[in-house]
């Protein structure tokens, strides 16, 4: 294979190691942004295709109760995912060829046995966890069928999740941008044809979002099959290395029990939210998807930032591990300001494309303005954390997340919200809680972490 194509099978080989800091994470910060971006578009689609056309309780459960289920067990997976991207950026970068490749094959094989495993326990367990959280009886039919649709197709979306990190890993954030883009596309059409045209109602949005998670899984599939770099995915070799798998979960499980800790936390946030009625859980939803746009932009610097700082620290490059973090703050920090005052301004307008319901549009932009002004506060935590998940370092991060956010949060909302039992009260505990965490990530990172320590170890000899 000659030089040109091995550079094209490979995009931005080099580049994180050696190209200029801001240039690099830009670069890798915008495929990965708009990626996230199409990635939600999938729940948003379904939300206001369904909201518009069947209404305000079959948008209440789309985004609200079956959202937080669904988040429980897919952010647990892809925080443990983020153990393989890690490792696949370190071996990429200390040019280990045979550990990618082994990491790879451990990786697809591990998203496909836990998406069966996942597939069995929505089913069969959504139904009940539905009803524990106090779902209203009018919310609830929409819910089960929603939710036990979506598990049934849940194995792609876990496999174009892994396969999209073994991408990152290795420098290439477009091509999964360009995969979910189709399926975007995809899930569009079909949820016109089978919400609006062929009215299966929530079912017909769910069969649209997991047969467009199938094209992105097939997609990703096809290109790591395909390529000749030593990250190609061979079929015939898919099997778990079990010290690979160790390796993984070592680094990945604190980060995918983090995500599962603040998705408990928002669980029980929703549980309270239930009993303030329809009107206010629809609200909610609505205020998610666009809640959204802040945590995807946040989110690609953090994926951005763990990724330059796993590639650079398995170089040896420590002084390029700090400039990247000092930039990708600043820059984390400029656009997140940004976009509160645009939020802030013209949020309002949004809920319109969700549902008419003045209720439920006065409701939503009560939270928006409540919330919008403080997102900054929350940015430390997700720079800082993917900044150390990209050495290794997890444990600590992942301890101060869960006492920081998650104990916290649950404290304010079983303490506090019985008393005075108002949205106001409620979304309190999300400012409150990022402000604790964040102090606490300065504190660990600026005097304890590895970074600041100076261990940076050959990758091989870990």
């Amino acid at each position: 294979m000659n030089q040109t194509t091995k550079a094209q099978d490979a995009p931005g080989h080099n580049g994180i190691t050696e190209g200029v800091i801001w240039k690099q994470l830009l670069l890798f910060f915008f495929p990965i942004l708009f990626g996230t971006f199409f990635q939600q578009l999938y729940n948003t689609i379904d939300a206001v295709i369904v909201g518009r056309f069947v209404g305000k309780e079959a948008l209440a459960a789309v985004g609200g109760p079956t959202g937080t289920l669904i988040n429980l067990l897919i952010g647990f997976f892809i925080g443990l995912s983020s153990g393989a991207t890690v490792i696949i950026s370190q071996f990429y970068g200390a040019k280990e060829e045979d550990h990618v490749s082994r990491s790879v094959h451990t990786a697809i094989t591990f998203s496909i046995v836990t998406g069966i495993v996942f597939t069995f326990i929505g089913i069969l367990g959504a139904p009940f966890a539905l009803k524990s959280m106090g779902t209203p009886d009018d919310i609830l039919p929409y819910a089960v069928s929603f939710i036990r649709v979506y598990f049934i197709g849940i194995t792609a979306n876990l496999i174009y999740n892994m396969g999209a990190g073994i991408l990152r890993a290795i420098g290439d954030s477009k091509r999964p941008l360009y995969f979910l883009i189709a399926s975007c596309f995809t899930n569009v059409i079909l949820d016109i044809l089978l919400v609006v045209y062929i009215p299966l109602g929530v079912k017909g949005a769910a069969i649209a979002t997991i047969l467009s998670q199938l094209l992105s899984a097939v997609l990703v599939l096809r290109l790591l099959i395909r390529t000749k770099e030593c990250y190609r995915l061979i079929p015939k070799a898919l099997r778990i290395d079990p010290h690979m798998l160790r390796r993984m979960i070592r680094i990945g499980f604190p980060a995918g029990l983090q995500s599962a800790m603040y998705s408990l936390s928002n669980i029980i946030i929703q549980a309270s939210i239930n009993t303030l009625g329809t009107d206010t859980i629809a609200a909610w939803t609505a205020y998610g998807k666009i809640d959204s746009v802040f945590f995807t932009i946040v989110s690609a610097f953090g994926i951005s930032i763990t990724t330059f700082v796993g590639q650079n620290y398995g170089a040896g490059k420590k002084d390029r591990v700090y400039k990247g973090i000092r930039v990708c703050m600043a820059m984390c920090f400029t656009a997140s300001i940004a976009l509160s005052m645009l939020l802030y301004t013209f949020g309002s307008h949004i809920f319109l494309f969700f549902t008419p319901d003045s209720d439920v549009i006065a409701i939503g932009t009560q939270i928006l303005r409540y919330l919008a002004p403080v997102y900054i506060t929350y940015i430390c935590v997700e720079i800082l954390s993917g900044s150390l998940r990209g050495t290794g370092d997890c444990w600590i991060p992942m301890l101060l997340t869960c006492v920081g956010v998650c104990v916290l949060r649950v404290l304010w909302v079983l303490i506090a919200v019985p008393v005075h039992r108002n949205i106001k009260t409620v979304i309190f505990s999300y400012p409150m809680t990022w402000i604790t965490t964040s102090i606490f990530f300065l504190l660990y990172f600026n005097f304890f972490s590895r970074l600041k320590k100076h261990r940076f170890p050959a990758i091989g000899k870990r």
